[in-house]
């Protein structure tokens, strides 16, 4: 296990490949740098990839919450990323992010804009936040208690890994035939979860209706001035795509591109698929 100060916490990394070419990789809410694992194999060569884990995550510290989760915020986590690339002297690089891994991002690029180039976004939670009352809340309460509940829940997350009539309320996801390494690695991201720190379990959706609240980060979208190739799937229940459609509009150089088939993990559901993204968006470049 590979670790880098960042502050007052250890984060852990891992690093793909070789090149000139730096990208880091931020994941998602109650995931890890592992989400990528399958498809980094098939990124293309020049390229290195780093991903790191949030504080509260993978093989990261875990400290225990502040009041009002105020140490599990996504500036904290964005600080946290900032420090790690200090460590790791990493003074230049790209960006790709999945879910709330976008909204971290968002904000490492309004606090140090000169140190990164492009960003690929797949199913990001946009600048806007978002807003989740308290019954969502306390389905992530009960999720941190149930391993059924959780495997349920994450399986929309990635739902063209199952059978779709096995998504229907009452019903235990099942797996279409198959997928080999797939399934192998979701099962194993549903047990890392429960090793996830409840400022990440419930901090995250407090944090992030603090955001959506704010609208700190709405109004200075058209700050952001990044090349973003924003990856949607089409199947995907979690991020608005109205959201996806004014972050578009907001953001001086973002495209957005909406999938069929696909839910909210690309990196998941179709390795292979996200490679090509991937590589189309960052293959070539000079640094």
């Amino acid at each position: 296990m590979a670790t880098v100060q960042a502050g007052d916490v250890q984060l852990g990394w891992r690093e793909w490949g070789q090149g000139d070419v730096t990208v880091v990789f931020i994941h998602g809410n109650l995931a890890s740098k592992d989400w990528i694992e399958l498809a980094a194999p098939l990124f293309p060569s020049g390229l290195r990839v780093i991903g790191i884990d949030w504080r509260g995550c993978g093989e990261s510290d875990r400290p225990t919450p502040a009041a009002h989760y105020s140490n599990y915020s996504m500036q904290q986590h964005a600080m946290d990323m900032l420090a790690a690339l200090d460590r790791l002297e990493i003074n230049f690089c790209h960006l790709a992010t999945h879910s709330t891994g976008g909204i971290i991002a968002a904000r490492m690029l309004l606090m140090e804009p000169q140190r990164f180039g492009r960003v690929f976004a797949l199913d990001p939670v946009t600048p806007l936040g978002i807003a989740f009352n308290a019954d969502q809340i306390g389905l992530f309460r009960s999720m941190m208690a149930s391993k059924q509940l959780t495997r349920t829940v994450m399986a929309t997350a990635a739902s063209s890994l199952f059978v779709p009539e096995s998504l229907a309320p009452g019903v235990i996801p099942r797996f279409r035939d198959g997928l080999g390494e797939s399934q192998r690695l979701f099962d194993r991201i549903i047990e890392q979860t429960f090793g996830v720190s409840e400022g990440v379990w419930i901090g995250t959706p407090v944090n992030l209706t603090r955001e959506k609240e704010s609208r700190e980060l709405e109004r200075r979208m058209p700050e952001i001035r990044h090349p973003h190739l924003v990856v949607w799937g089409e199947c995907d229940g979690w991020i608005p795509p109205a959201d996806l459609r004014a972050m578009a509009a907001a953001m001086p150089d973002c495209r957005l591109v909406v999938v069929p088939g696909i839910g909210h993990s690309m990196n998941l559901e179709l390795p292979a698929l996200y490679a090509g993204y991937f590589g189309g968006w960052f293959g070539g470049l000079a640094k």
